[in-house]
């Protein structure tokens, strides 16, 4: 087994961590797995979400209309094209701003742990990898160029405490003595 995911269950929705984009689509080639990437840096709120996630998959237009069609798309409309080897699966740069809170970004990783659910009943693997927006600092060119403000340009606390709060998955440290 190709040795960037030997210690990476074949069904699981997890942070892309230690991977690099380019070292898992090479991964799902030598595993003869389908690769679908999504990079999300543009979407603001829910909408904007699903449609750039059924545009780069090149999933049915209805996949864009809400998380069940998402669902239905990954599963049930895939499984029916015929005989699956695995997926490896990256949603890069997952909204972080109010249009897209908490909320809604645990909705849309529980979407793809269902679908994880699901083909780990048919045995076939999948395996997803997400990364959320950061705060970055614009360029000067871009400033001239936008009429508004990026959401991020308004983040101030970017300490390393404040981004490891903002990880609803590090468990490690809210169990930290303070």
């Amino acid at each position: 087994m190709d040795t960037s995911l030997r210690n990476v269950r074949t069904n699981i929705v997890q942070s892309i961590r230690a991977h690099t984009v380019k070292d898992l689509e090479a991964s799902a080639g030598q595993l003869g797995h389908h690769f679908l990437y999504a990079n999300l840096a543009a979407a603001l709120n829910k909408q904007d979400v699903l449609d750039l996630v059924s545009r780069q998959y090149t999933l049915p237009i209805q996949t864009g209309k809400n998380f069940d069609a998402l669902y239905d798309s990954l599963t049930d409309v895939v499984h029916k094209s015929g005989p699956q080897t695995g997926f490896i699966v990256v949603l890069e740069h997952i909204p972080t701003g109010p249009k897209f809170d908490k909320e809604a970004r645990e909705q849309l990783l529980d979407i793809f742990r269902d679908v994880a659910d699901y083909w780990s009943d048919r045995k076939v693997p999948f395996r997803c990898f997400y990364s959320f927006s950061v705060a970055r600092a614009p360029k000067a060119a871009d400033l001239e160029a936008r009429d508004e403000p990026l959401l991020t340009d308004k983040l101030v606390d970017v300490s390393p405490q404040a981004l490891r709060m903002s990880s609803p998955f590090n468990a490690g440290y809210w169990l930290t003595a303070a």
